[in-house]
């Protein structure tokens, strides 16, 4: 059992992440595939993403090192999903490579008692050799471009949907409403949140600092989870609906055939507004090629830009809403 005990200062500060984390979605993805897979709506993925990391020699080489960091059947290591704040992949890798010694060096320790041993590679990152570090960035990184990149207009259409229905929780019952239906195995009564069928026997102590919830396409129906270590920002992880962003991700592919896949998912994004910076993170892409997309949808009268202090943010214009609805303006879909 795992109790986790908030002040009154802690309930204040429970916050939702509010765009997917392109690490923990890595990583716990990764342990999807070491299973069978328990979900019909991930079949294909599931079966398209273990072929591609069997088939291909040069990315089964890359992603060795952080399969092996990242054991599905104990615990793996916190450096593989530093802290909330941090957005997109590239920012995510690298805090990852600016991980202290000592700490790599007792996460990779406690991953070698659990698996038994160490391969060459765990043991020189432990040490702290750059060379290791470089192999384990990469490997995450090529991991990400194979594996998830395909299925992450999925992944921000359920990321958005649950975090649409946690806020209308929090508006309508409050913090706790919103805490007791994360799972099922969740319990809090206003002053511990204590999650029934943890392994062994845990507390932990927020102390002022909050928690960040944050929802996860790839996570297991299994119970939430946290970060091992408790000196770190307390962060809660659990599973999102999946359906919502499997819907949409099939709604959008005949837009993604025209448009190009991120011009459609940038378009999508558009429809909630959103800023350069935001969007880029949301799509693990740079803050320069979202501009270059955004540019060519502005030209074709789909997005309008306005500037708001250092800010620039995009919403759809008309004819934008009404081919991201599949209908001509003023008309019906055909």
């Amino acid at each position: 059992m795992f109790r986790i005990h908030f002040t009154q200062r802690d309930v204040s500060a429970v916050r939702i992440l509010a765009e997917p984390a392109p690490l923990w979605e890595i990583t716990l993805s990764c342990h999807m595939l070491a299973k069978r897979n328990e979900d019909p709506l991930l079949a294909g993925w599931h079966r398209t993403a273990r072929g591609t990391l069997q088939q291909g020699l040069p990315l089964r080489d890359s992603v060795d090192l952080f399969i092996h960091l990242n054991w599905a059947h104990g615990d793996f290591p916190d450096l593989l999903t530093p802290g909330p704040a941090v957005a997109g992949v590239d920012d995510g890798l690298e805090v990852v490579a600016r991980t202290p010694t000592r700490q790599l060096t007792q996460e990779v320790s406690t991953v070698g008692r659990q698996r038994g041993s160490l391969m060459t590679a765990a043991r020189d990152l432990a040490a702290g050799r750059a060379d290791a570090m470089g192999q384990l960035v990469t490997g995450m990184r090529d991991y990400f471009e194979a594996v998830i990149r395909p299925q992450w207009p999925a992944v921000t259409a359920s990321f958005g949907a649950d975090l649409d229905m946690r806020t209308r929780c929090l508006a309508t019952g409050g913090v706790a409403a919103m805490l007791n239906g994360l799972h099922p195995s969740v319990r809090f009564d206003g002053s511990v949140l204590t999650i029934t069928d943890y392994p062994g026997d845990r507390d932990l102590h927020l102390e002022g600092r909050g928690m960040v919830l944050v929802p996860s396409f790839f996570k297991r129906r299994t119970r939430p989870l946290t970060l091992i270590d408790p000196q770190l920002p307390p962060v809660l992880v659990y599973p999102v609906d999946r359906s919502a962003g499997m819907l949409a991700a099939r709604q959008t592919e005949a837009l993604s055939a025209l448009l190009g896949r991120s011009r459609a998912a940038i378009l999508e994004l558009c429809a909630v507004g959103g800023s350069t910076t935001s969007i880029a993170a949301q799509l693990s892409q740079s803050p320069s090629t979202i501009s270059e997309h955004l540019s060519v949808l502005r030209n074709a009268g789909l997005v309008a830009s306005d500037r708001r202090g250092n800010a620039m943010l995009h919403r759809l214009r008309p004819l934008g809403t009404a081919m991201l609805e599949g209908q001509a303006p003023g008309g019906t879909a055909g």
